[in-house]
């Protein structure tokens, strides 16, 4: 089974590390159970909530799909 972690997933789905831990406080998508690697406590994301994120940015984030870039402006 595959794991990820969190800045991982952030990349991934093309949002900020803030994002997530945003979303996941406010319980918008399931958080993973923090796990001791080495020493460290981390999350380690299976596929499932992978997928549920990418889920729920598709349907809730900025425009369902990510932010759109914006044009720059003349001088």
């Amino acid at each position: 089974m595959k794991t990820y972690s969190t800045s991982k997933v952030a990349k991934i789905l093309g949002i900020g590390t803030e994002t997530i831990y945003r979303w996941m406080h406010e319980g918008k998508i399931p958080t993973p159970p923090l796990q001791s690697l080495a020493g460290m406590t981390v999350r380690l994301w299976c596929e499932g909530d992978l997928e549920a994120a990418k889920k729920y940015k598709a349907e809730h984030y900025w425009g369902k799909g990510g932010r759109k870039k914006r044009k720059k402006r003349a001088k």
